[in-house]
């Protein structure tokens, strides 16, 4: 794709979550069923589409760590550490979370945030300007798809949008690391 339809496809994906829209898209791991993190309606119409029970949290991706802190309330010291210095993609689950519909978060008001710096789903986030839903592009329960070529039609129809960004990339994508940071100091590592 030139960089003209790159930033056009940016631009549609980014008016489809404005306007409360699904988009599938790429990220810094696998391909993902994405929203605006923070249009609850929205978030449920994900819940419905992987036919997914609410009670699990989902995660949020954002093009740069400056933007947490309007979504987590006090930040463990460790996490901007661990952020700056990873090399891999890393979720990072972190207590208080603020500003967030109460679907998207678990039971005990945490949330799962990762800033992704893959060049498409960065910009993605950059030109939103809020939190992205990001979870993988399956049925609750199935395989997680590793490349574009893997997704269901039901995911693929499921949507408003899906971004033409990478669909012919057949490299394996990986899920990221995960690491639950509390707010007493405790650090967990899930995956």
């Amino acid at each position: 794709m030139t960089q003209k339809e790159i930033a056009e496809d940016i631009q549609t994906a980014v008016e489809t979550l404005r306007r409360g829209g699904l988009i599938l898209y790429p990220t810094d791991t696998i391909w993902g069923i994405g929203c605006d993190a923070t249009n609850e309606d929205a978030v449920k119409r994900v819940f419905a589409l992987k036919q997914r029970s609410d009670s699990k949290a989902l995660i949020c991706l954002v093009d740069n760590a400056n933007r947490l802190p309007r979504y987590i309330r006090n930040m463990p010291d460790v996490a901007w550490d661990l952020m700056e210095y990873t090399e891999k993609p890393l979720t990072l689950i972190l207590d208080n979370a603020v500003n967030l519909p109460a679907c998207l978060m678990a039971e005990d008001g945490s949330i799962g945030m990762r800033v992704t710096r893959e060049n498409i789903s960065n910009k993605l986030c950059f030109k939103f300007q809020k939190p992205i839903v990001s979870t993988s592009a399956n049925i609750s329960g199935e395989d997680s798809p590793q490349c574009f070529s893997e997704i269901s039609p039901q995911i693929i129809s499921g949507v408003d949008y899906v971004m033409k960004c990478r669909q012919n990339d057949t490299s394996k994508g990986t899920p990221s690391r995960i690491i639950k940071l509390k707010a007493d100091g405790e650090v967990k590592i899930i995956r």
